[in-house]
């Protein structure tokens, strides 16, 4: 938890919120990600007046962190670094007229939206085969000849 009170009676004009955070793995425990690894932010909270002109908490941050999430294509663990740029207001703090900021709900709020929906480090999809089947690229979809293009085509026009 980050203490605003020095924020709200303007003690301070701005609060560093800049280190580096463990998330506990309660919160991604029923999600993609594995593992959460090196989780840092650089920022402040500071008052700022909003479009009611009233002063309210606004944070501007960079989250970076580290997540393990599985390849779509091998289901093997993968890492997959991200950045996150944030610099809006925390309405929900000012709606409950507290004066501490739950640090860590707000970094898995803005982190939950960076897992991506398909992430693989798969380059070479020759390895890939099986009885009848292997694994195509799209570009390799677009160069040989499709049976269904010509259906498609006449959906297309459509």
């Amino acid at each position: 938890m980050i203490d605003l009170s020095l924020l709200h009676s303007n003690t301070v004009e701005e609060i560093d919120i800049s280190g580096e955070y463990k998330i506990p793995e309660e919160y991604y425990q029923n999600t993609e990600i594995k593992k959460l690894d090196g989780i840092k932010v650089e920022g402040k909270v500071i008052r700022k007046e909003n479009d009611d002109y009233q002063l309210d908490d606004y944070i501007e941050c960079t989250i970076t962190g580290e997540m393990i999430i599985p390849d779509s294509i091998t289901l093997d663990n993968v890492s997959y670094p991200f950045t996150v740029e944030y610099d809006d207001f925390i309405f929900e703090n000012s709606l409950k007229n507290e004066n501490l900021l739950d640090i860590l709900a707000f970094l898995w709020e803005n982190i939950v939206l960076e897992v991506p929906l398909q992430f693989t480090k798969v380059s070479d999809l020759s390895e890939f085969h099986g009885d009848g089947w292997r694994l195509i690229s799209e570009e390799e979809l677009k160069k040989d000849k499709n049976p269904f293009s010509e259906l498609l085509k006449d959906i297309e026009k459509e």
